[in-house]
């Protein structure tokens, strides 16, 4: 049986495509699914004016309607002042779709959650099932400020809901509910089996890296660390994703030669081409709260080279992949990577089947039946 109506409010960028509104990718295929246990979906977002990246992609059901909001933030003063004065257009907009809701999602961390927790607490009237989706590093210690003041919001409960987080936390509230964000398919699994069974450890190996390029996500470490390895051991690695820093990087990869491909940002369908061919993925991090890419990866038998932020070592370690502690000075992410590389193909075989069982937590039937547990009561 359908429920009535889900307002789903985030502030994933949408664009508008060919008269056609598209979204990021990943966050519009969850609500492309959810949309099949509703009569109707609603997505709050902000709406950008520049070009779609190829990592957008549409709504396909007709139940779904997309309300826009204004885009915000940025670095400057200028940009954080106009964050306050879009306030009252984006608190008018939830407010007029929230009429009629059975559940409302409210996708956090992001700066408008700093007034729409304290809204939803004392002007919005409650009949509906309130329901917050913290996406960013639960156990970050030193977060932003913005961050920070609404994980601590949250852990207190003051708005009164139910909370989704990434991980399992020591002294977690009993409110606040340990998911994993869905991004396979059953599909997925049976094809990602497969490709997994049948990958060789040999070298030449394959790399690649999936993300923003920033320095927060260690492209400069990974690329270096590349380097510092024979040539020889390294087929291709592709970069996939975008940032204002990518020609820092690019000049950064001159070194590494045509074995080096910068892709953009690329469509679900290419980007799981390229993680399955890879033998490893690099995401030498230091923020995350749990990075879809790291569970496609695991479903093609991909292992795992990655930072132990936010909630990735509750869910990668010795057995199914290499686990740097950023913490420990004492050990590089090159230490790491290195003892990775030169791990005999059996060894890394036997991780890369081990790492399968992994993808089968980020499904999205499995994310439906977490829901229907905890939170559609």
């Amino acid at each position: 049986m359908k429920r009535k109506k889900l307002v789903i409010i985030s502030h994933t960028e949408h664009y508008l495509k060919d008269g056609e509104y598209v979204g990021w990718g990943s966050t519009i295929n969850e609500v492309n699914y959810l949309a099949d246990y509703w009569n109707e979906v609603v997505h709050v977002a902000c709406l950008h004016k520049t070009k779609a990246p190829n990592s957008s992609l549409p709504y396909t059901k007709n139940n779904i309607k997309f309300s826009p909001i204004p885009n915000y933030g940025g670095d400057s003063f200028l940009s954080k002042v106009k964050i306050i004065s879009k306030a009252p257009r984006i608190l008018y907009t939830i407010y007029k779709n929230s009429k009629g809701a059975s559940e409302i999602q409210l996708r956090l961390p992001t700066s408008m959650g700093l007034y729409l927790l304290p809204f939803f607490k004392f002007f919005m009237p409650r009949k509906f099932t309130f329901w917050v989706k913290y996406a960013g590093d639960w156990g970050q210690k030193n977060p932003p400020l913005a961050n920070k003041i609404q994980r601590y919001w949250l852990k207190k409960n003051w708005s009164d809901c139910k909370v989704t987080i990434n991980g399992f936390w020591p002294n977690q509230p009993k409110h606040c509910y340990s998911f994993e964000n869905p991004c396979l398919t059953q599909s997925d699994i049976t094809a990602g089996r497969i490709i997994a069974q049948n990958k060789n450890f040999s070298k030449p190996f394959t790399f690649c890296f999936v993300g923003r390029f920033e320095d927060v996500k260690g492209v400069s470490i990974l690329l270096e660390a590349l380097k510092k390895i024979p040539t020889e051991m390294i087929d291709k690695i592709h970069l996939i994703g975008d940032g204002q820093k990518m020609n820092k990087y690019m000049i950064e990869a001159q070194e590494l030669g045509n074995k080096v491909i910068f892709h953009g940002f690329l469509e679900n369908k290419e980007l799981h081409q390229f993680v399955s061919s890879s033998h490893f993925l690099l995401l030498p991090s230091k923020a995350e709260g749990f990075p879809k890419v790291v569970a496609e990866a695991a479903c093609y038998g991909t292992i795992s080279i990655v930072s132990n932020v936010g909630s990735i070592s509750h869910y990668i370690d010795k057995n199914n992949g290499f686990l740097w502690d950023i913490n420990d000075k004492s050990v590089s992410f090159d230490d790491v990577f290195t003892k990775a590389i030169y791990t005999t193909p059996n060894e890394l075989k036997q991780i890369s089947i081990n790492v399968i069982n992994l993808a089968e937590l980020f499904t999205f039937d499995n994310y439906l039946n977490k829901l229907k547990i905890n939170m559609l009561k």
